[in-house]
């Protein structure tokens, strides 16, 4: 096997509770190290217990890309790869293995499984591809916040399966940073499409309903937005904000926008229906609910969600049909949502009206 040295790296403050379970996932790396930005809790003496090295460094004003470029500081320099896992993720086991296996001398980036939000017993609830392995030297971080890698030269890419890294993330944490951050990037880079999607969707967190919608217009606007689910689920979040003020039929033409866009994905097509649910137009949701079951949606990108895979749609289905008088189609798609998720108790206690 080809002998590569590898380099776990990450930034830290306060989670002393994460680190046993992180560092027993990646302790097969040649060096492991962290930078700390300002930890109060036992974090450091438990760096001390496991011989990680660390740095202890306050980083003011908060920025996520000058805390991670301060971490890549501390990778010795005959280190090959580099892998970035925060401390609230896990690699699963044979990540090393596989990561030399399919890395060579021209590799510059790896794309790897990464499982964003897991249920309670550990299946995927939503998944897709993520970047954070890279050769030494190669790579600074960039954006203050929603942070990427930005290489010094040409890139080359590899894509794995067999590389697959667990995020379980911190629900006390809070991320009341993030929006005068995106604000901050935006002003910093005004034509980065990416950072304007953000940025519209971080309005649309806080109920900033007329300033999302604003904000993801110049999204869809910007030259270089060309990404299709991404400026889907723009035009999704500009119908959702739509509703929030009660301009269902503008939500609807976004909506609408968003099926011509992306006609592959689900999700536009389940929140027209949910929409048209809510609104008691059940014909009307029966119709775009049709069409979102037969679409097979396999999209493992940040963009994809949870009720595009869930008992949602077949649930919405089934009451539709029992209000319009089809109590057969209705129990069909009772039955497939208890298929999905046989522990819905409503769905379950549903399922005597259509028997």
């Amino acid at each position: 096997m080809k002998k590569y040295k590898v380099c776990v790296y990450a930034i830290c403050k306060n989670e002393e509770k994460f680190i046993d379970r992180w560092y027993n996932s990646i302790k097969d790396a040649d060096y492991i190290c962290v930078l700390d930005t300002g930890s109060t809790d036992n974090s450091i003496k438990k760096f001390k217990e496991l011989g990680i090295k660390f740095k202890k460094k306050v980083i003011k004003p908060w920025r996520f890309d000058i805390a991670r470029n301060e971490s890549l500081k501390l990778i010795p320099k005959d280190t090959n790869i580099c892998i970035c896992l925060d401390l609230d993720e896990i690699m699963l086991p044979n990540w090393k293995a596989e990561l030399l296996k399919i890395w060579d001398n021209n590799t510059t980036r790896i794309r790897y499984l990464y499982n964003w939000k897991l249920d309670e017993n550990d299946k995927p609830l939503i998944s897709f591809y993520a970047d954070k392995i890279h050769a030494y030297n190669k790579y600074k971080w960039t954006h203050p916040v929603h942070e990427v890698l930005k290489p010094n030269d040409n890139e080359l890419f590899k894509q794995t399966d067999k590389i697959i890294i667990n995020h379980y993330p911190d629900q006390t944490k809070s991320r009341n940073s993030y929006l005068k951050l995106l604000e901050l990037s935006v002003k910093e880079e005004p034509d980065d499409d990416r950072n304007m999607h953000y940025l519209g969707r971080e309005y649309m967190y806080y109920h900033k309903w007329n300033k999302c919608i604003d904000t993801l217009i110049k999204h869809l606007n910007l030259k270089n937005a060309t990404w299709k689910d991404e400026r889907s689920a723009s035009m999704r979040y500009i119908a959702r904000s739509y509703i929030a003020l009660k301009r269902y039929n503008e939500a609807k033409m976004w909506y609408q926008n968003a099926i011509k866009e992306t006609p592959y994905l689900k999700e536009p097509y389940i929140e027209l229906t949910m929409l048209h649910y809510n609104l008691k137009e059940y014909k009307e949701a029966i119709k775009y609910g049709k069409k979102a079951s037969k679409i097979n949606n396999n999209n493992l990108t940040y963009i994809n969600e949870i009720f595009s895979k869930d008992e949602t749609l077949d649930d919405i289905l089934s009451i539709c049909y029992y209000n319009i008088g089809n109590k057969k189609d209705g129990l069909k798609h009772i039955k497939k949502a208890l298929k999905i998720n046989p522990n819905n108790e409503r769905i379950k206690s549903n399922k005597k009206f259509f028997e």
